[in-house]
């Protein structure tokens, strides 16, 4: 159920990053227009302003989370149904103000389905738990930002939107009859808002938490500058966009889906911070490889390769350090905390490709790729002083009790 819910939040992202900007190209918008297409993912960024309102408000009869899925879902069909016609009719304004609302749905149901997650997952699940999350999210992305665009010809782009909203209300009806298990309320969980705000209060003064904030947001720092960057340098090396988006966005996207899947199945295994450590060295060196292929003559064989390690082992890290920020959850408030914890990671991604192409313009991809892995290496400098501050931090309400 939770892999459903992820694969649903994950469409509207999908057709935003993938999918809308070959359509606003082909309807002949400028480039500048398209490059603030992120402003439409604004929600994603803010949800930690209503996520409160997600754990104050809920019916226990219906289910405390389902209370705000099941809306969200049936209003993201109907918006699916409404960018339709405004695809048919070339009503971009429109278009672009559903995609938006959309984004806002997907939003707070995802404050929801964490919430659930945290409710719901024993230590012992977080693992298997998150590659439901990660890897559903990445295969509903994929199914709006590159299998439904396949098909383009033959659905066109209000066709699109049409099977996407079909898919979302066919899950609706699932969530809808989906018997959401009763989590009772513990003390200092009775739900009044001054209450979710006071606890989260507390987990953001704890001893240790500018350091797990920091940990959260820097993870894939070097990464994300590298990945920025990554397919300019091999068109500029000479290879077609055909054989670029072969191996990166194709062969690239199911490494990275099986490396979710592995991660998960890791972060079942072994205890969690330690995990996140090895995932995040055995990351750094394909964003090493990444920089080397700069300083010879790449062959097709040797991208393909660094591309599917690099994308395997940034998968393995994702699934990781989403059950690690899970188990730091504060479960009394867990939609509200892990929310938090989610948009910091989501900011902390989020200004590297705006810097990427300024450093690889003034210094070149060698530079900016040596940079990346350099970063990578940086932040193992992270592991030990974190652990040092969850040792001697007092114990708390959180999913699992011990990392």
């Amino acid at each position: 159920m939770l892999g459903a819910l992820y694969f649903v939040e994950g469409m509207p992202w999908g057709f935003q990053s993938k999918a809308l900007p070959v359509y606003l190209r082909m309807s002949g918008v400028s480039l500048t227009l398209i490059g603030l297409l992120n402003l439409l993912s604004l929600p994603w960024m803010t949800k930690i302003l209503w996520a409160p309102l997600v754990d104050r408000y809920g019916s226990a009869r219906f289910g405390r989370r389902k209370t705000w899925i099941v809306p969200m879902q049936g209003l993201l069909a109907v918006l699916c149904l409404g960018a339709a016609a405004a695809a048919q009719s070339m009503h971009l304004a429109t278009l672009l103000a559903l995609i938006f609302a959309m984004n806002l749905c997907a939003a707070t149901m995802d404050i929801a389905i964490d919430g659930m997650a945290v409710d719901l997952l024993r230590p012992n699940e977080l693992g298997t738990g998150n590659i439901a999350q990660v890897v559903g999210y990445k295969f509903g992305a994929l199914t709006t930002g590159g299998l439904l665009v396949a098909a383009n010809e033959t659905l066109g782009w209000s066709g699109l939107f049409v099977v996407t909203g079909g898919i979302v209300a066919a899950v609706a009806v699932a969530t809808t009859f989906f018997k959401e298990p009763t989590v009772l309320r513990q003390e200092g969980e009775e739900g009044r808002m001054k209450d979710i705000l006071g606890l989260l209060l507390v987990q953001i003064r704890r001893p240790g938490a500018a350091l797990l904030f920091l940990f959260i947001a820097t993870y894939k720092t070097g990464e994300q500058l590298v990945d920025a960057m990554f397919k300019p340098f091999l068109i500029d090396a000479g290879f077609s966009a055909a054989q670029v988006g072969l191996w990166v966005s194709t062969v690239g996207m199911g490494a990275s889906l099986t490396g979710s899947f592995i991660g998960g199945l890791a972060a079942s295994r072994f205890r969690l911070l330690p995990a996140v450590g090895v995932a995040a060295a055995l990351r750094a060196l394909p964003v090493a490889g990444v920089a080397w292929l700069t300083t010879t003559q790449p062959s097709a064989a040797t991208i393909i390769g660094v591309a599917i390690a690099e994308n395997f082992f940034g998968g393995v890290l994702t699934t990781i350090m989403f059950a690690y920020m899970m188990s730091r959850t504060d479960r009394r408030i867990g939609a509200t905390h892990y929310t938090l914890l989610a948009t910091i990671e989501m900011l902390g991604k989020a200004p590297v490709p705006l810097i990427a192409g300024p450093i690889a313009q003034q210094y070149g991809y060698t530079w900016t790729f040596g940079l990346g892995a350099i970063l990578s290496l940086l932040y193992l400098a992270l592991l030990v002083p974190l652990h040092r501050a969850e040792s001697s931090a007092p114990p708390r309400n959180v999913v699992a009790s011990d990392p």
